[in-house]
């Protein structure tokens, strides 16, 4: 168990030490686009198995896999059209695809969770870029946060959750989007598993028809999948038009209070989806134990945000 957490700078010499803790073995926090993701080397199975021990997280979850450029996903796992179609459309960027694995590509066995298909992603965030080609090696990175809690936006949530648990974190400041990225699987028809950074709306332009459900396995066929997951310790309330007695209120647009905070006064979805995690954790500090939350549209980046509420207010 790591005794203290370094917080590295986002620099020349702070992404190399990152990268030199990579190599051996330990985890590393660092910033994306979409959230802080917790990284170990994807190729070292006690590495990997050390994400799920500090974050508490089940083995059946599987993880995404971080790499630089298509080049680098394609050694990893089998593209089709529509999986290229999307790749190349949207990487990099906020979109995870789960493709059939490579047989032999030298990824842990722990990455999949048992599945034969792996989640990778083209992160766009310019610390993420630096990193992933200063340790020029594929990056297994879950949101960097104890498994089921709210997903951290800055440096200090990561410490918040997993000081002393992890190597170190790479304080690039705040993330631009807020939540995690869109996850489609290409391994039958092209299926939304995960509503995320980018609109779905985008995703079936590109490929020119909708996409499909998620099916109903009953166990993850993709990371963040879990019923209960993104939770504050206070309960949540949603589609709440004012907080009850009590209650904190998360609001949006022209719903809003003195009692919380308002994800976008001006209903901008880009602004609440940035907003969303860094209010969570805020309104979850106050003494009250309740969260009221207020209706968000479920179109372009309200769907992501839906699904983080849902999970978020699921029964523990």
């Amino acid at each position: 168990m790591t005794t203290r957490t370094e917080l590295l700078p986002a620099d020349a010499a702070g992404l190399d030490r990152a990268a030199g803790l990579l190599a051996k073995g330990a985890l590393v926090a660092f910033p994306t686009e979409t959230v802080y993701g917790l990284g170990a080397d994807a190729r070292q199975g006690e590495a990997v198995a050390r994400i799920f021990e500090a974050k508490g997280r089940p083995r059946f979850n599987p993880l995404i896999v971080h790499v630089p450029d298509l080049a680098a996903a394609e050694r990893y796992g089998r593209f089709d059209d529509d999986a290229l179609a999307l790749a190349v459309a949207f990487w990099p960027g906020p979109l995870t695809l789960v493709v059939p694995a490579r047989e032999g590509a030298g990824l842990s066995d722990l990455i999949s969770a048992g599945l034969p298909n792996v989640a990778l992603r083209v992160p766009r965030g310019a610390v993420a870029q630096a990193l992933l080609h200063r340790f020029a090696g594929p990056i297994a990175a879950p949101s960097a946060n104890p498994s089921g809690r709210v997903s951290p936006t800055r440096a200090a949530h990561v410490l918040d959750g997993l000081s002393g648990r992890i190597a170190a974190v790479i304080d690039g400041g705040a993330a631009e989007v807020g939540v995690e990225s869109t996850i489609i699987g290409c391994f039958d028809h092209p299926r939304l598993l995960r509503p995320g950074g980018l609109p779905v709306e985008a995703a079936e332009a590109a490929i020119g028809r909708p996409l499909a459900h998620a099916p109903e396995t009953g166990s993850p066929s993709a990371p963040g999948q879990l019923a209960s997951h993104y939770a504050p310790a206070a309960a949540l309330r949603l589609n709440a038009n004012a907080p009850r007695p009590g209650e904190s209120y998360l609001g949006f647009g022209p719903h809003g209070s003195a009692e919380g905070l308002n994800l976008s006064p001006s209903g901008d979805l880009v602004e609440a989806a940035a907003n969303l995690f860094d209010y969570l954790r805020q309104l979850d500090a106050l003494p009250s134990r309740a969260i009221a939350v207020a209706p968000v549209p479920a179109t372009g980046l309200g769907r992501a945000i839906n699904d983080r509420l849902e999970r978020a207010a699921a029964p523990r």
